[in-house]
């Protein structure tokens, strides 16, 4: 999932339809849910109220979380944020945000970080595993090629894609708490020997030019402080011919159609997927939607999560600042649904690009 700071704090626009900055809350979201999907999911994810409280944080010292929730808290405008302090520290913004709410979103949403498109009668762990295979399947990959995933999580996505194309994922990801994670859950998937991580700033890519055969980037590229800057590093390290794939939180108006560096990469095509979902995206926090099989995202169960938080919290065995963190991942997810409902924002706008196969 991509920060919402990062779509309203730049100014830009879904579409042609500005975001609105009142609306939306500058944090990510939540929500509670848990898979049963795959054998090891069931025994490895985070799924226990003990494994939720020893998590956050990541890691950040326990003793600290509190403090770390405040600084975080003030990068953002509603507590007196500047844009070029973000902008100048994102990497630690960034690293402080997933530290905090990783063993939230493990808890609740899964192993697999994003929104999907949903049909009627479908799971929310159906709809993510579909979302993923579209763009797999969009990307055209083949057995044993080598593709990027840039701003990975905990890796969800990139054991889905790996297992479904046969293909070799490297996760990009600046979170040493969330590759950590992401190596255990790769062992217990038994992708441990064909995907692997590589901690590094996606503006700043490791690798030698033309390296692997697709990329792909699943509501991530939305941290990097210039778009611009994030994407020719794609360029860069996408072999010629072969596709960059996302799904993003927004899209930029940075785009010249007269800057020839800017035509060089074609975009064979690119549409909203929201408006096409037979449920609204934004379903799985709406806590006016009750399901059995995500207990935890319904009013109820959040309730639920709220008191188990608070009393883990006040007997010592969650570290102080847990509930804080769940206060506001909880104000963003009002902002998001508040947001989906008015048609203003959508977190899965697709695209897909091609590097010209010469300069």
């Amino acid at each position: 999932m991509g920060s919402i700071h990062a779509l309203q704090e730049r100014g830009k626009a879904v579409g042609t339809r500005p975001v609105s900055t009142e609306l939306l809350h500058p944090h990510k979201i939540y929500a509670f849910g848990f898979t049963t999907r795959h054998r090891y999911i069931a025994r490895m994810s985070k799924a226990g109220a003990f494994d939720l409280a020893s998590g956050v944080g990541g890691k950040i010292d326990k003793t600290e979380v509190l403090s770390a929730v405040e600084k975080y808290e003030k990068y953002h405008v509603c507590y007196g944020g500047e844009e070029e302090e973000r902008k100048a520290n994102y990497t630690d913004m960034v690293n402080k945000y997933y530290d905090l709410v990783t063993s939230f979103y493990e808890f609740g949403w899964g192993e697999s970080f994003h929104f999907a498109p949903r049909w009627k009668g479908e799971s929310l762990q159906e709809s993510i595993k579909r979302h993923e295979h579209f763009l797999a399947l969009q990307l055209g990959l083949k057995s044993g090629q080598k593709v990027l995933d840039v701003g990975c999580g905990i890796g969800g996505p990139l054991r889905e894609i790996a297992r479904f194309s046969s293909t070799s994922v490297t996760g990009l990801n600046n979170n040493e708490y969330q590759i950590t994670r992401g190596k255990e859950l790769n062992r217990f998937a038994g992708v441990d020997k064909t995907c692997n991580f590589v901690k590094a700033d996606f503006m700043k890519m490791p690798f030698p030019d033309n390296s692997f055969d697709a990329v792909y980037a699943i509501e991530a590229t939305c941290h990097a402080p210039d778009a611009y800057g994030c994407y020719k590093e794609i360029y860069r390290v996408l072999k010629p011919g072969q596709c960059f794939a996302a799904y993003e939180w927004c899209l930029t108006d940075a785009f010249d159609p007269n800057n020839q560096e800017h035509k060089k990469i074609k975009v064979i095509w690119e549409k909203d997927l929201a408006p096409d979902s037979p449920l609204p995206w934004y379903l799985p926090l709406d806590t006016s939607h009750f399901s059995l099989s995500s207990f935890r995202l319904t009013s109820v169960g959040r309730f639920v999560t709220r008191n188990m938080v608070k009393a883990l919290e006040f007997v010592g065995l969650a570290p102080k600042g847990s509930q804080r963190v769940q206060d506001f991942l909880e104000k963003a997810a009002e902002g998001l649904v508040a947001g989906g409902r008015k048609e203003i924002f959508t977190p899965m706008y697709f695209f897909l690009a091609r590097k010209p196969q010469h300069g």
